[in-house]
């Protein structure tokens, strides 16, 4: 867990969002977002760290759910009532009535495929290998799903597909020889390419997801994941709260980008990396603060890709404007 007292010393930073600050909120157990052990939980940390949510959110603090499951648990359960989420995730429980809504993305894509180099170089070239997936039916296995059909693939027949708990497990699978290549995603990534090379098994990233999106599906970016609200959360912080509150990540995606090294100090022990490691992730990272409403059509765009196949991994249709948080 992390707080603002963690990170920063000396005197709170003045910021409009104080104008916002009604009894009520000060009245309430400190607010906790919520995300995985992967980069674009860096800018939430980052947003709480720098004092930006003050205002708002006085005493909020930062955690990693571990697994989509326990995400799930927690947003259907209101335990969780902000956290970064797969943006398909938000569309599901949205649609499905669970009262969740979309504030922003956070990361126009992440995800990489890792191997020791050969004859991978691109979605085709994973013909006849061995290739880990971590979460089975969540983001990862849903965007190389369409990948796979788009250049005529079918697993199980074409390959095979390994599923993991955790992206580490599939790069441990990797090194040990055991697979032919893994997808996985930001920090994850890093954190296998330097492990490898330690071991003297250099692996490297022969697939950019969002390059083969790009090419296969003619869509500019992946708008992968971002900030989901429960209703009761938005209606806490009301329309001046969450403008505050998208305005602290915008700025701390700048403030990320700027200083990496500091920024990956705020999750080193959240997410059981070294600092050094975190901040060699981030250019790989596509971090953003788009708002949900302004990038609607890519929203869009890469939703009816996913559920073209199988439109329950929306809840059945798109999501209409209320979806939109922001």
């Amino acid at each position: 867990m992390l707080n603002r007292r963690t990170f920063l010393t000396g005197t709170a930073i003045a910021t409009g969002s104080a104008l916002f600050a009604p009894a009520l909120l000060r009245a309430q157990e400190p607010l906790v977002f919520w995300g995985p052990g992967a980069t674009p939980s860096i800018v939430v940390a980052q947003a709480i760290a720098s004092g930006d949510l003050d205002g708002v959110a006085p005493g909020a603090t930062f955690q990693a759910w571990k697994t989509p499951d326990e995400l799930r648990a927690g947003l259907s359960s209101g335990s969780m009532p902000a956290s970064v989420v797969p943006s398909y995730v938000a569309a599901n429980f949205y649609n499905r009535g669970l009262g969740v809504r979309l504030l922003n993305i956070n990361t126009n894509g992440l995800l990489y495929v890792l191997a020791s180099g050969g004859s991978i170089a691109d979605i085709a070239g994973l013909k006849g290998r061995r290739v880990g997936v971590p979460f089975k039916n969540d983001m990862p296995d849903y965007v190389l799903a369409r990948l796979l059909e788009k250049a005529g693939l079918i697993a199980g027949t074409d390959l095979t597909l390994e599923y993991t708990a955790t992206p580490a497990e599939a790069v441990q699978m990797l090194l040990a020889e055991r697979l032919d290549a893994v997808l996985t995603t930001e920090p994850a990534a890093t954190a296998a390419l330097a492990r490898s090379a330690e071991a003297g098994k250099p692996l490297h990233r022969v697939i950019d997801i969002s390059q083969a999106w790009t090419a296969v599906t003619g869509k500019a970016v992946i708008p992968q994941a971002g900030l989901a609200l429960t209703d009761a959360l938005v209606e806490r912080l009301g329309p001046d709260g969450i403008e505050v509150l998208q305005a602290a990540m915008e700025k701390a995606v700048d403030t990320v980008l700027a200083d990496p090294e500091g920024a990956a100090s705020l999750v080193t022990e959240t997410f059981g990396l070294p600092a050094a490691v975190i901040a060699r992730a981030l250019p790989f990272s596509n971090l953003t603060a788009g708002r949900a409403s302004l990038i609607k059509p890519d929203l869009v765009e890469f939703f009816e890709v996913l559920a073209a196949v199988n439109p329950a991994i929306l809840g059945g249709k798109l999501p209409d404007d209320a979806f939109y948080a922001l």
